[in-house]
């Protein structure tokens, strides 16, 4: 079986609710979005941050979670730091989706078995991923990647073949006021960023 990673790559998260101090927002998408991947089955788990947010991982991990540290809060500098590390595939899930379901995390990595990569978009028109996910090593022409700006068709184009890249199931990433909209709190899951939207979260 294929040994495969799933990491929370904790970038910059440009906006936060009124009311609520953009540290605590981050921390708690973050702290979520890591729980998350600590409940997946047959992956393992790991985040990834440039040096500056190391106390961010730190804070948020639990104690068997691996932190990378990276140059620039990139898919592709993920891909670089695990690139000796004996993984065949690694998946990097942004850090501000914090009720991803994880069969929508499985969705990204099963093409895997007949596709060098797959990306997962986020909901809505706007530009941005909520995760890409490739075979190691990373295929020549895969370009530069930044989950906020890509987008699947810019992708695809730099592929030899429209096949190599899988597109899958789109989930949303909580980057503006809009997207508190979709949040379901019949939903398991995303429990500190709930506290912190509901005025429960206790002070960290």
């Amino acid at each position: 079986m294929a040994r495969r990673v799933v990491v929370a790559l904790l970038g910059t998260v440009a906006w936060a609710p009124p009311g609520i101090d953009p540290v605590d927002w981050r921390a708690a998408l973050a702290e979520d979005v890591v729980d998350l991947l600590a409940m997946l089955n047959e992956v393992e788990t790991a985040v990834a941050v440039t040096p500056t947010d190391r106390r961010l991982a730190d804070a948020v991990v639990w104690p068997d979670t691996a932190v990378y540290e990276v140059p620039e809060a990139t898919p592709n500098a993920v891909f670089a730091a695990l690139a000796d590390a004996g993984y065949d595939q690694v998946a990097v899930i942004a850090g501000d989706a914090p009720d991803v379901p994880g069969l929508t995390i499985g969705k990204l990595l099963r093409p895997l078995t007949t596709r060098p990569v797959a990306v997962a978009p986020v909901e809505g028109d706007g530009p941005g991923l909520l995760g890409v996910a490739t075979r190691l090593p990373v295929p020549a022409w895969l370009p530069a990647l930044d989950l906020d700006t890509a987008r699947p068709a810019a992708v695809r184009a730099a592929a030899p073949r429209p096949g190599d890249l899988a597109v899958t199931p789109a989930w949303r990433r909580l980057r503006g006021p809009a997207d508190l909209a979709f949040l379901n709190p019949a939903v398991e899951g995303w429990e500190t960023t709930r506290a912190l939207l509901s005025g429960t979260a206790l002070p960290r």
